[in-house]
């Protein structure tokens, strides 16, 4: 059986001066994610694909803060973007 693969889309947001935890602030597949992602872009907000992470966070609700269980890859996730942030900075 051949399936066709349907794209996914996760967003996530941190304010550590209100935040306990980074919570989901949108989601959704197929057109929803398309949208999410050009959203995204459009407001220059970095963006990293990782199926297995956008697995997990898509099976939270909006408004959700991130469980502490799956911390270390939303670290990850944080370090790409600061990491981004730092390179749109310097040019």
């Amino acid at each position: 059986m051949n399936k066709k693969h349907i794209k996914k889309a996760v967003a996530i947001q941190y304010d550590r001066s209100k935040d306990s935890a980074p919570k989901i602030t949108a989601k959704g597949k197929g057109k929803v994610a398309h949208k999410i992602i050009e959203l995204a872009k459009k407001h220059d907000i970095p963006i990293k694909d990782d199926p297995d992470l956008i697995e997990v966070l898509s099976s939270l609700e909006i408004n959700e803060e991130i469980p502490s269980h799956i911390y270390v890859a939303v670290a990850e996730l944080l370090a790409f973007v600061y990491s981004m942030n730092s390179k749109r900075q310097t040019k």
